[in-house]
């Protein structure tokens, strides 16, 4: 496995534990989100940082695609 992987899912992990939820949950809402790839391409940014201040800037993309979607009427 990558490092790249195993960072990701060391993130999805912590990100589930923060919002108290699950992993698998936090997968499908990114993926439904269509963000997925985009986090995992941030490992080089990700990595580096305290894990909050990437938590931060996955809420932000979360809230931003949120806006985007369509209400239902």
């Amino acid at each position: 496995m990558s490092k790249e992987s195993e960072f990701f899912i060391y993130l999805m992990e912590r990100y589930a534990e923060y919002k108290k939820t699950s992993a698998t949950e936090i997968l499908a809402q990114w993926d439904k989100l269509c963000i997925t790839d985009m986090i995992y391409n941030l490992y080089e940014i990700y990595h580096c940082e305290a894990l909050e201040n990437a938590f931060d800037d996955i809420d932000e993309l979360v809230q931003e695609r949120l806006k985007g979607l369509p209400t239902a009427t």
